[in-house]
């Protein structure tokens, strides 16, 4: 069965006065997939996706959206879309129910609260303000307000960036669910062991160009194939899975 593509690059060039950020990008993301881009600070992901999320205008090239033309339309990929916050998007002053009912009626879908506080494990903090979670509460909440108008693709930037072991694994069960769900992930990260773990495929991007895009699986593959070899020798576990192992897997917020 052949793969959809639900989101087209082609050629996409950003320069800001001399110079050039993305130079010439092409990849394509296939619906129902966790799609990674992989860089260094400074390579050109964000600008990448900033484009593509309609938040950042390009210079040059062609975006397709779901078969929706960037150029043509940017409001009816704003409608299929869900972009992370981050912290400074919420309302100080409100609650998680007030947050989510203040998307919903942003977005004007209809939206169950409580059930989506359910969803992501944050109901008992239904009437907490953002600013009082923790920090995997917070990056929990980011994610499920980006499915509040029902998107076909979400974009998730460095969601686990700052969090403890424990809560980047449960992180990485909830894309899990989420892709499973029926929605296509776009992520960045800078932590590899993550994009091995949840990326159906990655691009790897370096000054401004992809360097190299498959699975994890056969980049490490094609790696290998040309004589690398670690130094260390490759245990069957690392000192993370020690650490779960020992402190357990449950949700410990502070």
């Amino acid at each position: 069965m052949e793969k959809r593509r639900i989101i087209e690059v082609r050629d996409l060039v950003k320069t800001y006065g001399d110079f050039t950020a993305v130079k010439g990008i092409s990849f394509d993301v296939y619906e129902n997939e966790v799609f990674g881009l992989l860089g260094p600070n400074g390579a050109g992901k964000s600008t990448t996706l900033e484009i593509i999320e309609t938040l950042r205008q390009k210079t040059a090239g062609s975006v397709m959206v779901a078969g929706i033309d960037l150029d043509k339309d940017p409001e009816a990929i704003k409608q299929i879309i869900g972009v992370q916050l981050q912290t400074s998007g919420y309302y100080p002053n409100l609650n998680l129910v007030e947050l989510i009912e203040l998307f919903g009626g942003l977005y004007n879908q209809p939206v169950d609260p409580m059930a989506l506080l359910r969803e992501f494990n944050l109901e008992d903090k239904a009437k907490a303000k953002f600013k009082a979670l923790s920090g995997g509460q917070k990056q929990r909440f980011s994610i499920a307000t980006t499915l509040i108008n029902r998107p076909r693709i979400i974009f998730l930037d460095e969601p686990t960036t700052g969090l403890d072991p424990q809560a980047r694994r449960n992180l990485w069960t909830l894309i899990q669910q989420v892709r499973a769900n029926g929605t296509t992930v776009v992520i960045t990260t800078h932590y590899m062991d993550e994009a091995e773990f949840l990326c159906d495929r990655c691009a790897i991007v370096d000054s401004g160009r992809i360097i190299a895009i498959d699975s994890p699986d056969a980049l490490i593959d094609q790696l290998v194939a040309g004589g690398f070899e670690r130094k260390k020798e490759v245990k069957k576990a690392s000192l993370e899975d020690v650490f779960i192992h020992l402190t357990g897997k449950d949700l410990r917020e502070d």
